[in-house]
């Protein structure tokens, strides 16, 4: 069986230095807020190029605190694109705004430039960018866009650890980003996780004190705030981690250059990268509008596939009030997307496995 992806393998490959880390945590007594928190946010914000990192519970939360922190509720949109995972969309509505949505580019999957603007009004406060599947969105003509408007850029970076534009990482593209450490990314602790990386100091001692209940100062409260805080444990391991990302990332280019290059069925319809150096692969996703049929065809052969996603946003229950709504655009991607095995620990066999019944699918 060639899994879809191994974390077992892969957290496996630093065993020993997370056995320390989490040991050191463990013997110090400290859990919440202390030096390895501290260590790991230092390091990543170094890592992104941004002045501040501050660690939170999951990347929800970050994303929540980032709107929530700018003051943003009832009667502010926010535009968000249409095929993103739905948590992009949740932290908007959490906060009492409306999500606007957008239809990506149907090539990259990201956020087209050329419909943001139309989609603005006088109530838009900011253009959230994901950027999908590790991709970086085209930062260059967003960013035109939002000055033009006196707009805020949150980035969705939940699936972009590393990732490159124009020489900047994803983290460092916007007024402020969101980070998931989910145990699948690219970056990824041994439990839930997430950080929010910004320049704006003002908008960091925000966001932390509305983390910490809304405390600055112990029993002070300035803001009616939540608990979200990531434990020292998960520091420590997503510091040990952060220092292979690089590396780990330089592997899924690699094996995405081998998709790509050698996997030549007409009826497989494979990604681009419009900025391929930049690219981290969180995800590598074909299409086809035989997508079940190919997800069944490579399982019988021994091969895991994921759905990333089956229902977009707009469709699920829980935005029930959208379903009239049609985007035609996400909802054919969302009816052909197929995400193959990406992993760094893939090996040069499983690879060519999955490029020989891709080739022999009929």
């Amino acid at each position: 069986m060639i899994k879809f992806l191994d974390l077992h393998k892969v957290n496996g490959r630093f065993r020993s230095e997370i056995n320390e880390a989490v040991r050191e945590v463990l013997d110090s007594g400290w859990y919440l807020l202390g030096e390895r928190n501290e260590s790991f946010c230092r390091n990543f914000a170094a890592y992104c190029g941004t002045q501040y990192a501050l660690g939170v519970a999951n990347g929800l939360d970050a994303l929540n605190l980032i709107i929530k922190a700018y003051g943003f509720g009832p009667g502010d949109e926010i535009i968000v694109p249409a095929n993103t995972y739905i948590a992009s969309m949740l932290a908007i509505s959490q906060n009492g705004c409306t999500p606007v949505l957008v239809e990506p580019d149907p090539e990259t999957f990201n956020l087209s430039p050329d419909l943001v603007e139309e989609k603005i009004s006088a109530n838009t406060r900011a253009i959230m960018v994901v950027h999908l599947y590790g991709q970086v969105a085209d930062m260059e003509r967003i960013q035109n866009v939002a000055t033009r408007y006196g707009l805020k850029i949150i980035e969705d970076a939940a699936q972009a650890h590393g990732a490159l534009y124009r020489g900047k990482r994803a983290g460092n593209l916007g007024d402020a980003a969101a980070f998931s450490f989910y145990p699948g990314k690219n970056l990824g602790c041994l439990g839930d996780g997430g950080a929010v990386t910004t320049n704006d100091l003002n908008l960091y001692t925000v966001v932390k004190a509305l983390a910490n209940y809304g405390s600055e100062v112990k029993y002070v409260h300035l803001h009616k705030g939540v608990n979200s805080r990531l434990d020292e444990i998960q520091a420590a391991v997503l510091d040990v981690k952060l220092m292979h990302l690089d590396e780990d990332n330089r592997k899924r280019r690699e094996i995405a250059r081998q998709y790509r290059e050698r996997i030549v069925n007409p009826r497989i319809l494979l990604p681009v990268a419009t900025f391929e150096e930049g690219h981290v692969w969180h995800l590598f996703v074909v299409r086809t509008p035989e997508r079940d049929h190919l997800r069944e065809y490579l399982a019988a052969n021994g091969v895991q596939t994921q759905i990333h996603y089956p229902t977009p946003p707009h469709k699920q229950r829980a935005y029930a009030e959208w379903a009239d709504r049609s985007y035609p655009v996400t909802e054919k991607i969302h009816a052909e997307a197929l995400s193959l095995p990406m992993s760094p620990v893939l090996t040069d066999e499983e690879v060519a496995c999955v490029v020989e019944l891709a080739n022999a699918y009929t």
